[in-house]
């Protein structure tokens, strides 16, 4: 890439942030109540994108050859325990990354 084709780049991410943060604070003004639909999304999202995670992960595991799935079901099974024990988001996911990483490097 050349210099010029650098600061196109750069300045194009700064654009895309900058709409992106400051879009909301234009469109939903402070003094209007925020509509339902939105109010919807904000409650249902964040179930669907760790779904959509979960699936994504184990969307390569066979459990017919090699370690069987072993490794991410003990991984899903301490986030799990984790979360029921501390109820804290990033900890859980931080634990069982953690499980994971140490089983498929030293035990499978």
């Amino acid at each position: 890439m050349t210099i010029t084709q650098q600061i196109i780049t750069i300045g194009l991410c700064v654009i895309g942030t900058m709409i992106t943060r400051f879009l909301p604070f234009i469109v939903f003004k402070a003094d209007k109540p925020t509509p339902e639909y939105i109010q919807y999304l904000g409650k249902a999202l964040p179930a669907a994108i760790f779904g959509m995670l979960v699936i994504y992960c184990l969307k390569d595991v066979s459990v017919f050859s090699g370690s069987h799935g072993l490794p991410e079901a003990i991984a899903i099974a301490v986030v799990i325990a984790l979360h029921l024990w501390k109820r804290k988001m990033l900890f859980s996911i931080a634990g069982g990354t953690l499980v994971y990483m140490i089983l498929v490097q030293f035990l499978f």
